[in-house]
């Protein structure tokens, strides 16, 4: 108890927090001794300023027109909401294609088939699929959901 009073949290907060900062220092390492520490402060500044100062925003926008919407066809009292079954493919089909973007949208054809032989092209049909596919498990899965709590209704 007097951990938890002292700290703020449980010792393995602490331990994984010191395992986080043990990785990132690893990381850090290898980036000076590969000799890209320029390239990559470049990359990460760039990377923290478009996601806090263009992306956030847009998406903090998106999500709130679809809790608007939600809210105004609000489900039964017992139903599941709609939000998170949308949420979570559009996250993930998002950041699949941030980070397959060069190969998806066929940005890195030349170095690509130099270095592997192969096109890029199947690249954006298969993010497709897999897009596809996130949002048929979810609408299956919260269609399940639907169904036991109208059942539980009875």
């Amino acid at each position: 108890m007097k951990w938890r009073s002292a700290y703020g949290a449980g010792p393995w907060h602490l331990v994984g927090l010191a395992a986080c900062f043990a990785v990132a220092g690893y990381a850090a390492t290898r980036v000076v001794g590969a000799g890209i520490l320029i390239g990559f402060a470049v990359w990460f500044i760039g990377a923290v300023i478009l996601h806090d100062l263009v992306l956030w925003p847009l998406y903090s926008v998106a999500d709130g027109v679809l809790r608007r919407g939600v809210v105004r066809t609000r489900p039964p009292r017992r139903r599941p909401a709609v939000v998170n079954h949308v949420r979570v493919p559009v996250a993930l089909s998002g950041l699949l294609l941030l980070v397959w973007f060069p190969l998806v949208l066929g940005r890195s054809e030349g170095n690509y088939r130099s270095a592997v032989g192969l096109s890029t092209s199947p690249y954006f049909a298969r993010w497709l699929f897999v897009a596809l596919a996130l949002f048929v498990v979810s609408g299956v899965i919260y269609a399940v959901r639907w169904w036991a709590a109208g059942r539980s209704d009875h």
